[in-house]
């Protein structure tokens, strides 16, 4: 299995600098690389692009991109958020433009309080992703629609998810993050089958089924066999992203890479 399906989320290393994290990432054997887009030096973005691109250009590395994680709402109660979420995310796409990025990570949104209408948020997640198709399509920018949320904040049940994208423009695709998916105990791998037309990509890390931990594989209760088997017979060119926790020693990263090479056989052309 070549390194360009599989991918290092620098979530390793929050809060460092983006070209230091790739450049460490790229010494542990990474052939892709996710920048998260959160900490201090993310605070002046649009001085930064000019400056980071091509220094990012120059590395022997490929790319996607995750717009800031923590408190961004798509689908937020206060419009001012949904807002700034959706500011937020266009840069993101912006930036995956200028340094060739495969794809920019999209939550869909969180609904924090059972007062609210699921319902009504899912349709401001449908709205908000279709502008934003319209900002990533001529960019050749693909945005993969992660499952976020876990104990009832959650949009989507998992039926509901498979759902999501009918009728959504063909810029945006999924994004199955496993350890969420275990932490709402979904069927992962008939999620990953009933996904598979429209997936782009794994975020691949581990938990108990209790905490959103990002632990390695192996080092929780997720039954990895059962999703292996399940991307086996997809026969997809998926990437694979191992988004380990802020602290995981880099070495986990490459025991990760080892095990899904070992593990994981499928069709590459296109990639």
């Amino acid at each position: 299995m070549s390194k360009n399906l599989i991918c290092y989320s620098d979530l390793a290393l929050l809060s460092h600098h983006p070209f230091e994290n790739t450049d460490q990432l790229i010494k542990h054997g990474a052939g892709k690389v996710e920048l998260l887009m959160d900490g201090p030096c993310w605070d002046e973005m649009e001085d930064l692009f000019q400056e980071l691109a091509p220094k990012l250009q120059a590395l022997p590395v490929r790319y996607s991109i995750h717009p800031p994680a923590w408190d961004i709402n798509l689908t937020s109660e206060n419009r001012a958020v949904r807002e700034t979420a959706f500011t937020e995310y266009k840069k993101a796409i912006q930036l995956a433009g200028m340094i060739d990025a495969c794809h920019v990570v999209i939550h869909p949104g969180f609904c924090f309080s059972p007062a609210f209408d699921k319902q009504t948020a899912q349709k401001r997640a449908a709205q908000m992703i279709n502008e934003l198709c319209k900002i990533a399509e001529p960019l050749q920018v693909k945005l993969a629609i992660e499952n976020v949320g876990y104990s009832g904040s959650s949009l989507f049940t998992q039926e509901e998810y498979t759902r999501f994208l009918d009728g959504i423009d063909k810029t945006a695709g999924f994004l199955i993050d496993i350890g969420h998916a275990n932490l709402n105990q979904w069927d992962i791998p008939r999620l990953i089958k009933e996904t598979k037309d429209r997936l782009l990509a794994l975020h691949i890390h581990d938990n108990d089924g209790i905490r959103d931990a990002h632990w390695p594989i192996g080092e929780g209760n997720i039954e990895w066999p059962a999703i292996f088997s399940a991307i086996n017979q997809c026969q997809l060119p998926i990437e694979l992203i191992l988004e380990y926790a802020p602290g995981t020693p880099l070495n986990w990263l490459e025991e990760g890479k080892h095990i899904l090479q070992n593990e994981i056989q499928i069709n590459e052309t296109g990639v």
